[in-house]
């Protein structure tokens, strides 16, 4: 991306100055993400935590990383949220992660009190941010954030669907051999066992997967997207994926960031779109630098219409679970 022209210098001298993206949260997620924003010269990072020296080593050791990696954008680790005022875009990746067993459910009780103190010292700091809410689960904490942050629902959304779709696109590519390039996958609804894949949407070569693959085929792609995250973290035993993640991430706050209007799938406020009303769930969106642009509505047919409710159902059933509801 071409950086901000920052003009504030002596009289006649001009400096390219980057857009600032904290992230508060400074493990292997965050971590990951900071470090893919860094190194594609997207934004100035800071990583900000609770625990003392960690967000501060990481950063330092990025930035001995940008002798050879050869990117400008700087990147910063604090304890003290005022090191990240005025953020152009704030992630939110704290929060515990799950163990093996353990549902994104288990994790709304310790989670949402996390996400009330960050968003707040967050929104304090950057009023006029866009906030990315990653911790988990996602779809509930994204809920708490916006009804507690008093943030408009274009600046305030959630990262899951990328992710999910990712996870979608590799799982077809596994199953058709196409290259990931070739291949455009929209999963959508809650994240966790209640998403939604679109295969009616999603193409190979431009070509819908249902032309592509046979129906049995199409729901194992399902099930290896919608066991992805679980598939990870058990494989690693002692955490959870963060590489996916990271990247997820970085891909939302570079079309933000670089006003690309691309349309991908993103925890967005629902207000009657797909017949479902105040709820924050994965939906395809134009993203831009106002944040969420536009819901993209697909034209969806009944069965698909019914997932996508159902799904919304079970998020309302988690939020109703904390009084989040009037």
């Amino acid at each position: 991306m071409q950086p901000y022209l920052d003009n504030t210098l002596r009289e006649g001298e001009i400096t390219m100055a980057y857009p600032k993206v904290t992230i508060v949260g400074a493990g292997n997620v965050g971590a990951t993400a900071g470090m893919i924003l860094a190194m594609k010269d997207i934004a100035d990072v800071v990583l900000c935590d609770v625990v003392e020296g960690m967000p501060q080593g990481k950063a330092l050791d990025m930035m001995h990383m940008r002798s050879n990696e050869k990117y400008g954008t700087t990147i910063t680790g604090t304890n003290d949220y005022a090191d990240t005022a005025n953020s152009d875009v704030v992630v939110i990746t704290a929060g515990i992660a799950r163990k093996p067993g353990m549902t994104r459910e288990d994790l709304i009780g310790i989670n949402s009190k996390i996400m009330l103190d960050v968003i707040g010292k967050a929104k304090a700091a950057s009023p006029n941010a866009i906030f990315i809410c990653v911790t988990n689960p996602l779809d509930v904490m994204t809920y708490l954030a916006f009804k507690n942050a008093g943030v408009p629902k274009n600046r305030l959304m959630g990262m899951g669907g990328v992710l999910d779709s990712a996870r979608y696109a590799f799982a077809i590519a596994e199953a058709t051999g196409a290259s990931v390039d070739d291949i455009t996958a929209y999963a959508v609804g809650a994240h966790g066992q209640s998403m939604v894949t679109l295969p009616r949407f999603s193409t190979v070569k431009g070509q819908p997967l249902t032309e592509v693959l046979t129906p049995e085929q199409i729901e194992a792609t399902t099930k290896r997207t919608v066991n992805g995250g679980a598939e990870v973290v058990e494989l690693l035993k002692t955490g959870s994926a963060f590489y996916a993640p990271g990247s997820s991430i970085a891909k939302m706050v570079e079309a933000i960031l670089n006003d690309t209007h691309e349309v991908m799938s993103v925890c967005a406020y629902l207000e009657g779109e797909y017949g479902i009303e105040d709820t924050y769930m994965c939906v395809p969106v134009e993203l831009g630098r106002n944040g969420v642009e536009k819901i993209v509505e697909f034209d969806v047919n009944e069965a698909e219409l019914a997932e996508l409710q159902a799904s919304a159902a079970s998020i309302a059933a988690q939020v109703d679970s904390l009084g989040l509801r009037a």
